[in-house]
Formats: structure tokens, C-alpha cells, sequence
């Protein structure tokens, strides 16, 4: 409790001084651990820029609260989806290009998956494209299939989760149903949400924070997650016995995480000189080593050591999330049904 009330005045704290430009400071609210303190670190010896970090678990958490007035950020690393909700509800500012030179060191298969909303890239820097899979540990679970439908066994009730993110659930349930990340017909609704709750009756819990922690002690041996966050936890012996499965067809997705800067931040510039750094090769092939997730940087991997805990082609087939608009609301109203069900 202690630990939560410091974040909150933390959290406080950061949203007072929005209205106060710093010329050395830099407000970054990131997903946990998806930037290396080292990073930050480095950055602020070479610039005198200290970056102060706040983090989020979910695009929702993330969105729920820069809507409803936490202003004082200046980056932000929404997954594309969100990006485009944002972009849409003009909350981002235009991105001074002639300052960021080093996004010429990204593969441009990524700036063209962004090009699908944001034409000119104007908006965003993609920083790691990441995909959901689902981890299974082999030591205690042998013969299962290779995708979603393995929430329904009940004989592993109590040792599996689901992301606590209403999108990265969703759409497995709507797939297996026979329908498109975008449905929003009542029929549609319904059997996604007769799918999910079946599975909540198997889990112990929706989580999107110590699923990495709890699957390497041995608590949880079917999590659904992102690979960095599994692998993180486990030890070189321990990750023989992982199986990722990247679940066939439209149960499969993947998302862009980009830097955008919230349209009202009070230190562009510094934001600029951090994007900036990010993707100068040495400092992106030290992050892909840290988070051993597959590099978008080409000049940054012949400087790569470390091999990618997953083959980058698999993110190329998968589909991205979208911005769904209003049926938002609409998957939202079920969520929340489901997450009260009993």
C-alpha cells in the first residue's frame, strides 16, 4: 500500500509541473522496462536532459489518463492503434523531421505500416514492433493446441492468464468466432464474450504486469504476454522449456510501439534530441541486446549481439491492431460485463 500511495504522489507530482517548462528535463510515460535505464542515463550525460519516467500496463490505463487531464508528459509509446486515436483526436504534435535524422535507420517496412494512417509520418517514430504470443511452459503441460482454444482447459484452470488489456483479448475471441478484429454486430459481441468468459473460469487472473514474474516461478504455465517480458524473468536453462506460440490466422496480431509527443508538451525540442538518440545504431543495438526483442533499426544490426528471443519475420504476416472508432465503446461495454461476471 505504502508502495502505491508514492507512486500516486509521484504520479501527482509529475502532472503539477506540466505547466512549467524544464529545458533539462524530459517527461517519458512508457510501458514497464521498455526503455533500459542505462538509456536514460546515457542520454543525460551526453545532453544534461534527465528524463523522469512514468509508466502504464495498458493503452487503456495510458489513454484514460492522458484524456482525462494528466498533461505534463511529453513522450508517449502508444501501440498503433492508439497512435491513430490520437492522431484522429488531435493530440499529437507534428514532429520536426529536420531534427530526426537518424530515422532514416529504420526499415521502412515498419514506417509504411505506420504510412497506412499517418501518411507522411508526421506524427510517430516506431521504436519496436512487438507481437502477443502465447507462452507454455513444457515441463508441466505436454500435449495442447497452438492457439487460443488452449484457455479452454479446464485441467490447467488456475495455472494460465490473459492480458488484462481488452483489445489483446478480444480479438482472439472474435477470430475463433469467425470474425474481424472490428466487429461490433451483437451476435458478434456475444459469442466473443461467451468465448471469454469460458476462459475466465481457467484463469487465475486477467494480468498485464506480473504474468513474466509469476510464469517463471511456476505459478502460471500458459500466459498470454509479450516474449521480453517472459524471457526476462527466466534463466538460460529455464528458457528450453518454453514453448511461444504465435496463434495462426487473425488470432495472431502483432503492434508498432512509437514515440509521439503529446501536442501540449512543454519540452519538444528535448523530446526531438531523445528520439533522435534512440535510433543512432550504437545506442538501438544496446536496447535490442537489453530487451533481446528484434531490431527495426538496419544500420543498428551488424552492431546486434545478442540473437532475438523470436524470429522478426514472424511479426511481418500478423495483423496489426487498428483504430476501431466508436466500436470501441462498444467492445468496452462488454468488457467491462466480463471482467464483473462472476
Amino acid at each position: 500500500m505504502k508502495k502505491i500511495f508514492l507512486l500516486f504522489l509521484a504520479t501527482i507530482m509529475l502532472v503539477s509541473c506540466g505547466d512549467n517548462k524544464d529545458e533539462n528535463t524530459l517527461y517519458v510515460y512508457s510501458w514497464a522496462d521498455y526503455i533500459p535505464q542505462f538509456v536514460y542515463e546515457d542520454f543525460e550525460n551526453e545532453t544534461g536532459i534527465k528524463v523522469i519516467e512514468d509508466i502504464y500496463s495498458s493503452n487503456e490505463e495510458m489513454y484514460t489518463k492522458i484524456k482525462a487531464g494528466g498533461e505534463g508528459y511529453d513522450i508517449i509509446m502508444p501501440s498503433s492503434d492508439y497512435y491513430e486515436i490520437m492522431m484522429k483526436e488531435d493530440m499529437l504534435a507534428k514532429l520536426d523531421k529536420s531534427q530526426l535524422e537518424n530515422i532514416k535507420n529504420i526499415d521502412d517496412a515498419y514506417m509504411a505500416k505506420l504510412r497506412e494512417f499517418d501518411p507522411e509520418n508526421d506524427y510517430g517514430v516506431p521504436y519496436m514492433r512487438g507481437i502477443t504470443c502465447i507462452a507454455v511452459n513444457t515441463k508441466f503441460v505436454k500435449d495442447y493446441p497452438r492457439d487460443y482454444t488452449i484457455y479452454n482447459r479446464e485441467d490447467l484452470a488456475g495455472r494460465m492468464t490473459l492480458l488484462d488489456d481488452m483489445r489483446e483479448v478480444f480479438v482472439p475471441a472474435l477470430a475463433l468466432n469467425g470474425y474481424k478484429q472490428d466487429a461490433d454486430s451483437t451476435e458478434a459481441m456475444e459469442k466473443a464474450k461467451s468465448t471469454i468468459l469460458n476462459w475466465k473460469k481457467n484463469i487465475a487472473k486477467f494480468d498485464a504486469e506480473s504474468y513474466g514474474k509469476g510464469f517463471a516461478n511456476g505459478d502460471f504455465w500458459v500466459v498470454q504476454g509479450y516474449p521480453d517480458n517472459i524471457y526476462r524473468e527466466l534463466s538460460q536453462e529455464d528458457r528450453e522449456n518454453v514453448d511461444f506460440i504465435v496463434p495462426p490466422g487473425d488470432q495472431g496480431y502483432s503492434s508498432i510501439d512509437s514515440f509521439v509527443v503529446l501536442k501540449d508538451s512543454k519540452n519538444f525540442e528535448n523530446a526531438m534530441k531523445f528520439i533522435n538518440y534512440i535510433h543512432r545504431p550504437d545506442v538501438y543495438a544496446k536496447i535490442s541486446d537489453f530487451i533481446e526483442i528484434p531490431s527495426i533499426n538496419t544500420a543498428a544490426d551488424k552492431l546486434v549481439t545478442k540473437k532475438p528471443l523470436y524470429d522478426v519475420e514472424k511479426t511481418k504476416d500478423a495483423q496489426l491492431l487498428i483504430d476501431i472508432g466508436d466500436k470501441l465503446n462498444i467492445q468496452n461495454k462488454y468488457w467491462q460485463e466480463i471482467l464483473i461476471a462472476n
